[in-house]
């Protein structure tokens, strides 16, 4: 046996031969060489491959998704009537209490009816004066009828007793005209209310002067339960909905309006669209869209800004993928893994419009039937070979 150094690092040669024994010196040195000599056959042989990471997959699928737009609008009053005089008059009574709810017919203003119900008697009175002598008339005429005949009477005479009670009668049917027209007048002097709704401050109080021909009316009445919303949608807006019209897969649809009130809050409600203007405003460019909303607790008040949801479109083809299946690069392009036909893992750049609650819709980059990889991307690259379920 022989020792030697070789760069500060102890080398055993060992020549004995298998007949000859090791003497108990040696046995550490012979310890120490086969733990070395097994080190270094650890160290040339190679670690097993790793398995294929396990990925889960969707199969993407077409559904229907409507292409919904939030737009401003404005509140307005389901009906509005101005309460007006139609009679003139000082104001006796006011019947109601500012801010009330009113009926359709219930009194309001008590206009003083002295002259109108003057008015009346007097029309009354005329009336029967002309019956009285259209009675007095007609019976001269029909005395004359028979003398005529006979030669007895002049026939002149027995024409002008006929015209007479024709005229005995017109007279009549004028004086019930105007006594008609009295009783009109003097049921005019209460003013009543002309719809059911929720009044306002009244503009005319107890002693004030009236007209029938006045500028401003005693009161405002508005309906609000349903109420109108008016919602502003651009001409340009309106004319690529249109345009949208006429691709594959994209249909009209009358869906659901939601609100969302000024103070960031969900109505709760919904109303459905009524109507589309068909002009343009000049100075805005923009189309009125009208919506119709049950208002029954009064939260909704006239002239309220709103901001509405709906969807005037439905994509009948369109592509939705999980949000968690989607990357992005640093300069914000969108990009998925789905399983290629080899069974490894394929990146595919895609387009995103918008979301669809917890999806993304899809404009291109995929087709229906692709197995998209939703689970397990963090241990994807492109080209790897991978072992995919479903997810």
């Amino acid at each position: 046996m022989g020792l030697a150094k070789t760069q500060g690092a102890r080398i055993l040669l060992f020549s004995t031969p298998r007949s000859v024994p090791c003497s108990p010196q040696a046995l550490p040195y012979l310890a120490a060489l086969l733990a070395t000599a097994a080190l270094a056959a650890c160290g040339q042989s190679k670690p097993p491959p790793r398995p294929a990471p396990q990925v889960g997959y969707v199969v993407v699928q077409t559904s229907a998704v409507p292409n919904s737009s939030t737009l401003e609008g404005r509140t307005v009053a389901f009906e509005t009537s101005e309460v007006r005089p139609q009679v003139n008059g000082v104001i006796k009574q006011r019947l109601f209490v500012e801010g009330s709810l009113v009926q359709k017919g219930q009194p309001l203003f008590v206009i003083d009816p002295s002259l109108y119900r003057a008015a009346v008697n007097q029309a009354a009175a005329n009336l029967e004066s002309a019956q009285a002598n259209a009675a007095a008339a007609i019976a001269k005429a029909q005395r004359y009828k028979p003398l005529a005949a006979m030669e007895a009477v002049a026939k002149q005479d027995y024409t002008d007793a006929a015209a007479q009670a024709k005229v005995a009668r017109a007279t009549i049917d004028q004086n019930k005209a105007a006594l008609d027209t009295a009783r009109i007048n003097l049921r005019f002097t209460t003013v009543p209310a002309p719809i059911t709704g929720r009044i306002g401050r009244s503009l005319f109080t107890v002693g004030a002067l009236t007209s029938a021909s006045q500028t401003d009316p005693l009161a405002l009445i508005q309906r609000i339960d349903p109420m109108y919303v008016d919602i502003q949608q651009s001409s340009a807006q309106l004319l690529a909905l249109r345009k949208s019209l006429s691709q594959n897969g994209i249909e009209p649809t009358r869906a659901e309006v939601r609100l969302t009130l000024e103070d960031g809050t969900d109505y709760g409600l919904t109303g459905s669209l009524q109507f589309t203007e068909v002009t343009v405003d000049q100075s805005t460019g923009t189309v009125t869209l009208r919506a119709l909303f049950p208002n029954p607790k009064g939260v909704l008040l006239p002239g309220m800004f709103v901001r509405a949801t709906f969807a005037q479109t439905i994509d009948t083809q369109a592509l939705l993928i999980p949000q968690q299946a989607v990357t992005r690069d640093p300069k914000g392009n969108a990009s998925v893994y789905v399983v290629g036909p080899d069974g490894k893992a394929a990146q595919r750049a895609i387009v995103t419009s918008r979301t669809q609650g917890a999806n993304w819709v899809v404009t291109s980059g995929l087709h229906s039937g692709d197995k998209l990889i939703t689970e397990g991307l963090q241990n994807v690259k492109p080209g790897a070979a991978i072992k995919a379920v479903p997810a």
